[in-house]
């Protein structure tokens, strides 16, 4: 039995239709080129791009997944809940570097949260031709903005509906832009309503169709014959795919009655509160096919790629340049027709193409291992997978571009559309109709590839829908000085550094890592994709001995046998550290040549071991580990070896920070309470959690002391971190302990500990809540110092906030003063009492989060199901569960509970 993705999340198709529906909407509104929706994901703080128009998925795979916490525009609107407006790359580089030296090209960008009630779904921004100011794009900019408070409307009610189905954690939707039209009567659009099967036609569409509207029936089936009577079947299956939440992934390539070619694409428009309706539009290419014609006979290489790109036409002399036939290029995607152009400078210069409106030069050698390679073409056969070829930044599971509307593992579908790789394959839409060009004289016969050091010189020429690319052979300049100075001259603009960018994002991301783990982390996410390999192994130095820090790529257990190895061991990564010298191995044969006898984690690849030197001193080694043979070239060698400096040295902050880290955790614990004061009609507990980012101690603190007759619950976050908000926390629990050991009321306590802050003048404030409270009777007594509200859930379940009347937080106005509020607590009863950072979320309102924590409080059950005074832990364990787990928490963490028991039945007298 089968079915679709709506079939077990009905949610999802709706979903999609309403990504799709706003990123094209946008993208119009705006006049931009391209645009999409980052929406959260099921994991905290992860964003992930939900649908991409007008720009081929694979390469934008680094900016596919983003975490809210980075420097990035996408990550402040949805963080901060902000607009971000940057007009072109001058002002992109000045408020986002890190963002601008990945793509430092001349294009302009618009980022909207999506907000629906008081929840952050995700950003929706597009992309758009360079200003010089920001108020050039204003009035776009209202349009935009507009679009996403719709779809952050529709999309709180699709979570009313169907809660927790809201967010993404696939591979982003790729599609193609609604085409504009590109002649009066050579395109026209149409819409057509499932729900009531009705369907119009513009004026165009009509004329384009030689149907005037007095004569057209009105149905989908009179529609479907006017454009393809051949393949009517096809597009009626297409629009009821595409009106179930599943585009096709490509236009369909069509002939009308009379041969000519037309093509459809088609989208999913969703309007609430109507159902999704299907618009689309009807194109006759015109002369288009005639101009392919003429680029038959050039002498240069021609090739174009659409926005997505896919190859949608080559002459033979591009198919001979290129290394492929015609049959092999056409309807494909670039990097999976020539999978050797998958290398990150041809790629950002791509980027640069697709992003800015000026031609882009450049030159690309060809690898050696295409140096004498033949593909006889009759049947396909003698061509090995495209995934496969040297240099291809995709797996054969990646090859082509992310997953389109009708990819498997999409949310749209479990179908795929992507064009077959013949003619015989089973099922195709072109297996009957192909309407790729035949194949020439050329492409029946073996394709002469070029020789080993061969440059091409390429030039890109944006176009609205498509990329028109020459290529011809250049001079041989692979080991000519002068020639390489010559071709690096001959590209454009900051184009001749594109190799550069990766390394730059790499060590602008490097100053904002603070502990060894984010410093692996960011090396691992920048550097690897930079030079396209899969392994990684950080060592870092302890007496004399290595030891293993971050891994990523190598089979399990693989690196085992290697940690804590002396600094006398016959390893390269041990000798690159001990002599100061990078090692490079251009394939394992060599590596094994010189270091017989070596454990190896594969047969093929290369690696690269660098020395990570730090001022002199020895911090440790690296290890790249590449999956195919290839040779670093002397500008690699020579980044490579200046990153490793820079990998050295941001250990060595970070290793110093640790250590200092670890003794200011060490007075922080020395300032918390090792034990609280007991009561015998009264159960506390208490947790305390530290940040994690950035590993800066926090001022969070919680104490139990005896007051009078009662006990005093005490809680406080000192603003901000490090070691004078641990110092300041320190002086002021000594400084409530003192007042409430004096039984002194809870206003006075709270303005007696306010002066000495102010006295003190650390420059920091803090809040704090204090309850004295009877055991006995059950009587509190409450003052707050710009605090969040306690909680108290009675003995029955139900749960409340006591919202409690307070004064402004301590150390800001000593003439402050603070109201006591008098409160009962029942035997059972529980209250809570916890810090900021237990309910606060990025992107979230506090109040939610006190509502979430309140309902985990309701869920507690009763302080009876768990007799011998130790039901508040299990409690205080469940409420920080989720906090405990968390790989990242922004902030200190501190919850006190305390619950009141009955009073123990008088003895016999």
């Amino acid at each position: 039995m089968t079915g679709s993705v709506e079939d077990a999340h009905p949610t999802a198709g709706r979903l999609a239709a309403l990504l799709i529906d706003a990123s094209t909407e946008a993208i119009s509104a705006a006049g931009g080129h391209a645009g999409g929706v980052y929406l959260r994901s099921r994991t905290p703080g992860l964003l992930r791009l939900a649908t991409l128009s007008g720009l081929p998925g694979p390469l934008f795979r680094p900016w596919w997944r983003l975490h809210s916490d980075r420097p990035f525009p996408v990550a402040d609107a949805y963080r901060l809940g902000v607009q971000v407006v940057l007009p072109n790359a001058t002002e992109t580089m000045r408020r986002y570097p890190q963002f601008a030296a990945g793509l430092p090209f001349q294009f302009g960008s618009l980022y909207v949260p999506v907000v629906g009630g008081s929840t952050t779904y995700g950003v929706l921004t597009v992309l758009r031709p360079a200003v010089a100011d920001a108020a050039e794009v204003l009035s776009e900019h209202d349009r935009v903005v507009r679009l996403a408070q719709e779809l952050g409307a529709a999309l709180r009610g699709l979570e009313d509906a169907n809660p927790d189905q809201v967010a993404w954690d696939g591979e982003p939707v790729c599609l193609r832009p609604p085409t504009a039209s590109t002649s009066l009567g050579r395109a026209g659009r149409f819409a057509w309503d499932p729900e009531t099967a009705d369907i119009t036609l513009d004026e165009d569409l009509h004329t384009l169709l030689g149907m005037p509207p007095s004569e057209f029936p009105g149905t989908v089936e009179a529609f479907a014959e006017a454009v393809a009577p051949s393949d009517a079947h096809r597009i009626l299956a297409t629009l009821r795919d595409t009106a179930a939440g599943r585009p096709p992934a490509l236009p369909l390539y069509l002939r009308a009655e009379d041969g000519a070619l037309r093509l459809l694409d088609l989208w999913n428009a969703y309007e609430p509160p109507a159902a999704p309706a299907v618009r689309g539009v009807v194109v006759a290419p015109g002369p288009g096919p005639t101009a392919d014609s003429a680029a038959d006979l050039l002498p240069d290489g021609v090739f174009c790629v659409d926005r997505l790109g896919l190859v949608v036409y080559a002459n033979p002399r591009a198919a001979q340049l290129l290394g492929r036939p015609r049959a092999e290029l056409v309807g494909r995607d670039l990097w999976e027709a020539v999978p050797w152009l998958g290398r990150p400078d041809f790629e950002d210069h791509l980027r640069a193409a697709l992003l800015t409106p000026d031609p882009v030069h450049f030159h690309l050698v060809r690898p050696s291992a295409y140096e004498s390679e033949t593909r006889p073409t009759a049947q396909g056969t003698g061509s090995p997978p495209a995934a496969q070829g040297t240099g291809s930044p995709l797996t054969a599971r990646d090859a082509g571009s992310p997953r389109s509307a009708r990819d498997p593992g999409s949310p749209l579908s479990a179908q795929d559309t992507r064009p077959p790789r013949s003619a015989q394959d089973a099922g195709s839409p072109r297996s009957a109709q192909d309407t790729r060009p035949p194949p020439s004289a050329q492409d029946t016969e073996s394709v002469q590839q070029p020789y080993e050091g061969d440059w091409l010189a390429l030039s890109v020429h944006p176009g609205p829908d498509r990329l028109t690319c020459t290529v011809r052979p250049a001079s041989r300049v692979k080991d000519s000085p002068e020639g390489q100075e010559t071709a690096e001259l001959s590209e454009t603009g900051m184009s001749a550094l594109a190799p550069l960018y990766r390394p730059i994002a790499l060590a602008i991301a490097l100053t904002e890592a603070v502990t060894a783990r984010q410093v692996s982390a960011v090396v691992m996410r920048e550097l690897l994709p930079a030079f396209g390999g899969r392994r990684l192994a950080i060592y870092l130095l302890q007496e004399r001995h290595l030891y293993l820090e971050w891994e990523t790529g190598f089979p399990k257990g693989f690196l085992a046998p290697f940690e804590g190895v002396d600094l006398g061991t016959h390893l390269p990564g041990v000798e690159t550290l001990t002599t100061g010298r990078p090692l490079f191995f251009d394939s394992m044969e060599q590596l094994t040549a010189t270091y017989p006898g070596i454990p190896l984690d594969a047969t093929e690849g290369a690696r690269a071991f660098l020395p990570l030197i730090a001022s002199g001193r020895a911090v440790g080694s690296c290890i790249l580990g590449f999956d195919r043979p290839r040779s670093f070239s002397t500008e690699e060698r020579t980044v490579l070896t200046a990153l490793a400096g820079l990998i050295a040295h941001a250990m060595e902050k970070a290793q110093r920070y640790e250590s200092e880290t670890a003794l200011a955790r060490g007075l922080q614990q020395a300032l918390l309470p090792r034990r609280l004061a007991a009561h015998p009609q009264l159960e506390t507990t208490g947790r305390y959690l530290p940040g994690t980012a950035g590993m800066e101690v926090g001022g969070d603190w919680y104490d139990v002391v005896e007051s009078g007759d009662g006990l005093a619950l005490v809680i406080g976050d000192v603003q901000g971190h490090g070691v004078q908000a641990a110092a300041t926390m320190g002086q002021l629990r000594s400084a409530v302990r003192a007042f409430a050991l004096s039984d002194r009321p809870p206003d006075e306590v709270m303005s007696g500990t306010n002066h000495l802050l102010t006295d003190l003048d650390p420059g920091l404030f803090a809040s704090c809540c204090y309850i004295r409270l009877d055991p006995a009777t059950g009587v509190a007594r409450a003052a707050r110092a710009g605090h969040p509200p306690p909680l108290l859930r009675s003995p029955d379940g139900r749960t409340q906030v006591l919202d409690l009347p307070g004064g402004v937080v301590l150390g800001v106005d000593p003439r402050a003063s603070y109201p006591v509020t008098e409160l009962r607590m029942e035997p059972g009863a529980i209250l809570a009492l916890y810090t900021d950072g237990l309910v606060e979320r990025p992107g979230s309102d506090i109040d939610e989060g006190i509502t979430a924590l309140r309902v985990a409080l309701a869920k507690a059950g009763a302080p009876a199901a768990r007799p011998g005074g130790r039901f508040l832990a299990g409690v205080a364990d469940r409420l920080t569960a989720t906090a405990r787990h968390a790989l990242d928490r922004p902030d200190d963490i501190a919850l006190l509970l305390a619950t009141r028991r009955a009073a123990p039945p008088p003895g016999p007298h």
